[in-house]
């Protein structure tokens, strides 16, 4: 058997989005984005994508299936069933699997409750809001008459946001690919960032003793081009360190 290297990257937990179909391969499959993997490659950590298993998994057994983790990233993806939090669903709804909310809602909780360093972007945002006993907008374009689709636009910093530790700006350039953003903050969690039009574009925990961050907009798209998003990145994986 192979030593195990002294220096090893820190492993970052990816749960797998569901797609229909995938070029070259004959059923639906399980992926992740390439921009995504490679922001935390380069970033020094060690990207894992795994299979969300249904139906919903208890907390201890991810311990059990997760115990090299050194992180958990929740991606983005498809909307969540608003059945989570207590509602009826509206048609603009899409890309709506239960089996990947239930995954996604118990990584997030398991994350938290055993202070594993958790970076949560977009879907993976509003997953950890409705995890801890929140409420998201099913749909922005009927509430504050736009939505964030494939829209690239400032956002403003809170005075006490932790993204200050990590930002040399008040303000920063983010690409976002939303139509749902969060409603009712759940009780644990802190706007860090806003939109000029109101929108929570990331939040903190109070009274965590572990690294979190949850981020409306994909900070992968500009990885590669922008030190501030890849400096997100790096911070989440030293924390992972």
């Amino acid at each position: 058997m192979p030593e195990r290297p002294a220096e090893v990257r820190p492993t970052v937990i990816i749960p797998a989005r569901f797609s229909a179909s995938a070029s070259a391969l004959r059923y639906s499959a399980e992926v992740a984005a390439t921009k995504l993997l490679q922001a935390v490659w380069d970033a020094g950590g060690e990207p894992l994508v795994v299979h969300p298993t249904a139906p919903q998994p208890r907390i201890e057994e991810l311990a059990e299936r997760f115990w090299l983790a050194d992180a958990v990233l929740l991606p983005g993806g498809g909307d969540m069933s608003p059945h989570w939090y207590g509602q009826e669903a509206k048609p603009s709804l899409y890309g709506v699997n239960e089996d990947q909310d239930a995954f996604d809602l118990v990584v997030a909780r398991w994350a938290i409750q055993e202070k594993i360093p958790l970076l949560a972007i977009c879907r993976g945002n509003q997953v950890v809001n409705v995890a801890l006993g929140g409420t998201l907008v099913q749909d922005m374009s009927t509430t504050i008459g736009r939505d964030h689709r494939q829209l690239v636009h400032d956002i403003e910093l809170a005075a006490d946001s932790p993204l200050r530790d990590i930002v040399p700006s008040d303000r920063i350039t983010i690409s976002c690919s939303h139509h749902q953003c969060i409603d009712q903050l759940a009780d644990k969690l802190v706007p860090a960032a806003y939109a000029s039009d109101g929108t929570i574009e990331a939040v903190t925990l109070t009274g965590h003793e572990g690294w979190f961050l949850g981020l409306q907009w994909h900070l992968e798209d500009f990885a590669d081009t922008d030190p501030i998003q890849q400096g997100i990145f790096r911070a989440f994986v030293a924390a992972a360190s």
